[in-house]
């Protein structure tokens, strides 16, 4: 396709601001307009001509129905079809769309995860149109739907979602952060400041082949057996290689359907691991983003069916090499397009740069367990501290020119016990930074923004990026009223700067955080290691986390208890099915075959005797393989002990910690039996693809 078709597909399927100037007044362009970038409310007959315009353009492009698209706390995104047809009066039908259907929906509730917010007899729940991100078309095989991003709450007016907490989130870090740049400078044309991100999405593509022959790979993403091949990614030859004809063909499709969404894809490439790849999409808005990795997420899974491919976004689908990631590139802007994490030119914007600079540094610290838990699940604890994702201790990077621009504020001030002018000794000739990256940190600086490394590749970003912005706007409310009644500023500003970086001093860390003297050196530091989900979402209920999210109305305190119910019946649930199908696939498949070949080599010792033969080498392979089966079966008992007896635990903590300490213990070891088996089995006997089998059809 050429670049002017290309140029016609961008944002084809949503309904953004060039397509309403197609179907609504000037006049009414202007007020709706108007509305949306101030969020203000919708009067009645504006919301109806808006309606009848999106109706319009809907129906024009071949929709039906629409849908209220909203992201429950199940982890995934939800719709219900609704007719834009109704029956008239002449055995025929119209098409209708009342603008109250736009604004307002309605869900039971009670059939999604609440942790207890609703009870099974409170049904009502009720979806409200977030129009801050634009309503878009998806495309099925025989049918398209107008979607219609929306918020998500109980009757009693509880979010029940992860966007009405990300949207409150921004609101506060934004009115948090415009007190302090008028309080540094009363003139300023800033009017608003908005989290913006880019999020990496990484991801395996297998055949559909190789997919549909593994039970586990089918029912829970990843593989529960499979020895290491010789060859994986020691030689990494497939990091930035050459990308294959399928797989190629695959991308160009994936970057059609998202520029019909509006996502534009900055980069493509193949990571590091076979079979894995990435998806950069530029930088935007972070609730708008955040709408977008979701449907990039779908759009990955879809066209890869179309490809007889499977697209796998579970965080550790192989055992012994990368995993995936959602890198989470975040950063502060203005309305006026500046980014607060670039240094400025003149010592005014410096100061505001290490202000806010310094306020992240604080809030990462003070906050840490939360960002943890943001990246809590089941399958991300496969991932962190394995290879090359990040650690599970919370750390930041920020590089050699901001470290040594902090140590001489600090040194200035211990000689002399006076401030300097910020900007003018220190950061007037620093343009950009020449510092090396540190890919091992979990949170780390780069140029102007920061990556946080450690979501995992299946989540959805609305929760790390709800946490980072209030405990964010918390530090920064902290220092707009350390210096609101100052009578120098900028002086007082450098002290608050070197105050709070030698306070928070301990989280920056540009060593090697894959090393097992990290460890021991975050211990002597009082870096908590946080490696299980159950321990990191215990954060999420701590009085300090009650206390941040109530001041800025993110969550309440039930809200935040029934998220922690839920990850931690999530983490269960997650667990259970995985240890159920793993014995499953044991016994039906790798006992049957290891026990025919234990039969077989019985056999061939039978006859080697009888002919008066040497049979020692068949006796010890006999031998390898019956230890192997007797523990493969000793540890297929206990598994199935342990199970049912964590599925008796009524307490959903103490159940969540036994299948975590208990359950996974056992699966462990039974996966150690089957991968030592996989490896002596003769491959015609064994029953499923092996790994070598996996990554040569890559």
């Amino acid at each position: 396709m050429d670049n002017q078709n290309t140029s016609e597909l961008f944002g084809k399927s949503v309904f953004n601001t060039s397509t309403m100037k197609k179907y609504l007044s000037r006049d009414q362009y202007s007020k709706i307009k108007k509305v949306i970038d101030n969020n203000l409310e919708f009067d009645e007959e504006l919301a109806k001509k808006f309606a009848d315009a999106m109706k319009a353009w809907a129906i024009e492009n071949g929709a039906r129905y629409y849908t209220h698209w909203f992201q429950p706390l199940n982890g995934a995104t939800a719709e219900k079809h609704n007719s834009f047809m109704f029956p008239n009066s002449e055995d025929g039908v119209i098409y209708e769309f009342p603008f109250e259907s736009l604004f307002i929906g309605e869900s039971d509730a009670s059939s999604f995860p609440s942790g207890g917010l609703r009870s099974t007899f409170e049904a009502r729940g009720y979806t409200k149109w977030d129009y801050t991100s634009p309503a878009f078309i998806k495309e099925y095989k025989s049918s398209k739907i107008l979607c219609i991003p929306t918020i998500f709450v109980s009757h009693n007016g509880e979010s029940l979602d992860k966007k009405y907490p990300l949207l409150k989130s921004c609101n506060a870090i934004n009115e948090e952060t415009l007190k302090l740049i008028k309080l540094l400078d009363k003139n300023t044309n800033v009017h608003k400041v908005f989290p913006t991100i880019g999020a990496e999405q990484e991801y395996f593509l297998i055949t559909k082949e190789m997919y549909n022959k593994r039970e586990d790979l089918r029912t829970v993403g990843r593989t529960l057996f499979g020895a290491e091949p010789a060859k994986t990614q020691q030689l990494s030859d497939h990091y930035l290689g050459n990308i294959k004809e399928k797989v190629a063909s695959f991308m160009d499709e994936v970057d059609l359907e998202l520029l019909k969404l509006g996502i534009l894809s900055a980069t493509r490439h193949n990571e590091v691991a076979p079979c894995q790849y990435e998806l950069a999409p530029y930088f935007g808005d972070v609730n708008l983003a955040t709408d977008q990795n979701q449907l990039i997420m779908e759009t990955l899974k879809t066209v890869a069916e179309k490809h007889d491919l499977v697209c796998l976004l579970h965080e550790k689908p192989f055992k012994g090499i990368n995993g995936s990631g959602k890198h989470n590139n975040w950063s502060l802007s203005t309305d006026l397009g500046d980014n607060l994490l670039s240094m400025g030119k003149n010592p005014k914007d410096n100061t505001r740069f290490l202000l806010i600079l310094t306020a992240i540094i604080a809030a990462t610290d003070e906050y840490a367990g939360l960002l943890r838990a943001s990246t809590a699940t089941a399958s991300n604890d496969k991932r962190l501290s394995g290879y090359e994702a990040p650690p599970s201790i919370i750390s930041i990077f920020i590089g050699e020119d901001l470290q040594n621009i902090f140590n001489t504020l600090i040194q200035e001030k211990d000689k002399t016990d006076k401030t300097i002018v910020l900007g003018e000794t220190l950061l007037k000739s620093i343009n950009k930074f020449s510092t090396d990256r540190n890919r091992t940190s979990p949170f780390a600086f780069v140029d102007n923004r920061f990556e946080f490394r450690m979501p995992g590749s299946s989540t959805s970003i609305g929760v790390c990026n709800t946490i980072l912005n209030t405990a964010v706007a918390d530090k920064i409310s902290e220092f707009t009223s350390a210096l609101e009644n100052s009578n120098d500023i900028y002086k007082d500003a450098q002290k608050l700067i070197i105050k709070e970086f030698e306070k928070h001093k301990n989280i920056i860390y540009h060593g090697n955080g894959y090393s097992n003297d990290w460890v021991e050196e975050a211990e002597y530091r009082g870096l908590k290691d946080i490696k299980s989900t159950p321990e990191a979402l215990k954060m999420f209920t701590e009085d300090k986390a009650i206390r941040l999210f109530e001041k800025y109305n993110i969550y309440t305190e039930k809200e935040l208890k029934s998220r922690y119910a839920i990850k931690m019946q999530k983490y269960s649930y997650l667990t259970d099915i995985e240890a159920r199908t793993m014995l499953s696939m044991a016994k039906t498949k790798i006992l049957p075959a290891s026990l025919q070949f234990s039969e077989n080599l019985m056999d061939d010792i039978k006859d080697l005797k009888a002919l008066d033969l040497n049979a020692d080498t068949e006796s010890a392979i006999l031998s390898e393989v019956r230890k192997n089966v007797d523990g493969l079966y000793k540890n297929i008992t206990m598994l199935s002990r342990k199970l049912e007896e964590t599925r008796k635990i009524e307490d959903y903590e103490e159940k969540a910690i036994n299948y975590r300490d208990e359950v996974i213990k056992y699966m462990d070891k039974l996966r150690n039996n089957a991968d030592n088996l996989e490896q002596i089995v003769p491959k015609n006997l064994w029953p499923i693809p092996t790994y070598v089998d996996i990554f040569l059809e890559d």
